[in-house]
């Protein structure tokens, strides 16, 4: 991505981001971003390095690590006690971010065995990046300073096939659906019982695409501070698939 072309900023004054958020979050979460004077530092979990020293790839392995355990049933279930919620009550520092499925099969503080504070994680049927949760997502990376975005589709997405079948659809449904046409633009020769699943996989690429043209996120990208990643859940086996 070339950086000459982005028309954003990511440049916040520390007043704007004082304004933006402290309505957004709060001034403590504000204060513990800018390093004000007199706020608190959290613990340091001895389990992993605090988000700021950890890499992109670091981050990715870490939700990988994750979901290994939740697939042998090995679940550790970190940060998830009373401690925890008290420690992150002043602020959150979340190593990755997520864009979900709304989905009810596919919670993913469980499929990643993380806990509080961990995952900051927007959730849409489709995993659609829309405008909100594009901003939402920039919100958790340059602020909160999560170092990957991972846009997780899963098996029977029922969005993604309505989008395929086709139909009408009442209120505000089929702005949903609509959202994901570039899915029923795969070759007419896909094998039908593969174009569910070839659909799916192509709406997480598509995601991460728009993702990506975000300048805010391509900047943090381009210094290293931030990977995108597309990934495919099975429900079935519980395996998180990198595409």
């Amino acid at each position: 991505m070339n950086i000459n072309h982005r028309t954003e900023s990511i440049h916040f004054s520390r007043r704007r981001l004082i304004k933006y958020g402290g309505g957004f979050l709060g001034t403590g979460l504000v204060a513990t971003v800018l390093g004000i004077e007199g706020i608190k530092p959290q613990p340091v979990l001895a389990e992993r390095p605090p988000t700021q020293e950890l890499t992109p790839d670091e981050a990715l392995q870490l939700l990988q690590e994750g979901n290994e355990r939740f697939v042998k049933n090995k679940r550790e279930n970190p940060n998830q006690d009373l401690a925890r919620l008290r420690e992150v009550a002043e602020g959150q520092t979340p190593f990755a971010a997520l864009l979900g499925c709304a989905d009810s099969r596919v919670p993913s503080e469980i499929v990643f065995d993380q806990g509080l504070g961990d995952l900051f994680v927007c959730r849409i049927a489709g995993n659609i990046a829309s405008s909100q949760e594009v901003g939402s997502l920039e919100f958790g990376t340059m602020v909160l300073g999560a170092k990957v975005i991972m846009v997780l589709g899963h098996s029977q997405c029922g969005a993604v096939k309505a989008a395929v079948e086709g139909g009408r659809f009442p209120g505000q449904i089929g702005s949903i659906i609509s959202s994901l046409q570039i899915v029923s633009e795969e070759p007419a020769t896909t094998p039908e019982g593969d174009k569910l699943e070839t659909a799916i996989k192509t709406n997480i690429t598509h995601q991460v695409k728009t993702l990506n043209q975000s300048a805010v996120l391509g900047e943090l990208i381009d210094k290293g501070q931030l990977k995108i990643v597309g990934a495919y859940y099975d429900l079935k086996t519980g395996k998180v698939s990198i595409l």
